[in-house]
């Protein structure tokens, strides 16, 4: 069966007013309800100033428990497809977005669930403590880090989920307006005895790393993080043949082909390039935003040959079985591969 799209329309039904600047857009997609798993994300399509910006977004739905497809969004500084979203997009609007991806999701262990929230954070956290609740007996603690209260977002739908869990479901609020930012100190007291515990940990960079590094094991962490889209260098046509030449990469016996809509492109194989790098070797422009094989918008189907991926948080393993790759973390191991973008 060919694989649907990578982007579809959904329409916005209706938007949550969660804090002053973060909004939960509540989806539907037009091709009907999306197959999902609590901690993954779609990435929006928007056209900006004429300029296409591609931006991914975690649920805070969770399968087990909401019938409506959610994603939250805050409004940051710099960040324009968020702030364009918050500021331009009414219920009844239709958005771009792709189906569900991601690797942020709940092990299938009973384990206790620690989840490690900076700020917008909580937005997957939420959807995978919604989904253990609903379907496993595990524990789940959540630390919940925001720069004041009116910043805490989801405060009600936590405070209702203590309300039905009661001995499974314990949220702590730090407020760096009271306590200052969240240290290592802070991290160990909260895991306590859990050191064994499935620990989930997204908020902003410097967070993530003070989880990560205070954390002793032998848990085990899992992080998300959506890197921004690398910028694509011009090339340098000022050389001459000799300095080209000399400065080139060199090439490896066998090629490569990409098939992007109605276009097909061979280019020689050259060790260590990804798939995207030699689509755009060869003239193409496929989609991509992370670079860092986060989003799953560069995705394609390998058809011949095989590749290995440097980096996938994105693709299931379901998913690479039947031959999908991230192109941008894709190199070809074979002589010769071909992919196809659908």
């Amino acid at each position: 069966m060919p694989r649907p799209p990578l982007f579809q329309r959904a329409t916005v039904t209706r938007i949550i007013r969660e804090t002053a600047d973060t909004r939960t857009f509540v989806l539907a997609p037009s091709s009907g309800p999306f197959t999902y798993r609590a901690g993954q994300f779609c990435t929006f399509r928007v056209q900006i100033d004429g300029e296409e910006l591609l931006r991914s977004y975690s649920m805070s739905s969770a399968p087990e428990t909401d019938t409506e497809l959610m994603t939250t969004i805050k409004r940051v500084a710099g960040g324009r497809v968020s702030n364009w979203l918050i500021d331009n997009v009414a219920a009844g609007d239709e958005v771009e977005i792709t189906r569900p991806f991601g690797v942020f999701c709940l092990q299938d262990n009973d384990a206790p669930l620690l989840g490690f929230c900076g700020g917008s954070g909580i937005t997957p956290v939420i959807s995978l403590a919604k989904s253990a609740l609903a379907s496993t007996k595990r524990e789940v603690r959540l630390l919940c880090a925001d720069r004041d209260a009116p910043s805490m977002i989801f405060e009600a739908a936590l405070a209702d989920l203590v309300a039905r869990y009661p001995d499974r479901l314990t949220v702590v609020r730090h407020l760096d307006s009271d306590s200052g930012y969240l240290d290592a100190a802070a991290v160990l007291a909260f895991v306590g005895t859990d050191t064994d515990a499935d620990v989930y940990v997204c908020g902003p960079e410097p967070f993530m790393d003070l989880v990560e590094n205070a954390f002793p094991g032998p848990g085990k962490v899992f992080t998300e993080r959506f890197g921004a889209a690398a910028v694509i260098a011009p090339e340098d046509d000022s050389a001459d043949g000799a300095d080209g030449a000399a400065n080139a990469e060199p090439e490896v016996e066998g090629t490569v082909t990409i098939i992007l809509r109605n276009k097909k492109i061979s280019v020689p194989r050259r060790p260590g390039e990804t798939f995207l790098e030699s689509a755009r070797r060869g003239g193409l422009a496929p989609p991509f935003s992370c670079e860092s094989g986060t989003c799953a918008t560069c995705i394609a189907k390998l058809v011949e040959g095989t590749a290995t991926m440097r980096v996938n948080e994105a693709l299931t393993e379901e998913e690479i079985e039947e031959g999908y790759v991230l192109t941008c973390q894709g190199v070809p191991d074979s002589a010769s591969a071909v992919v196809r973008y659908e």
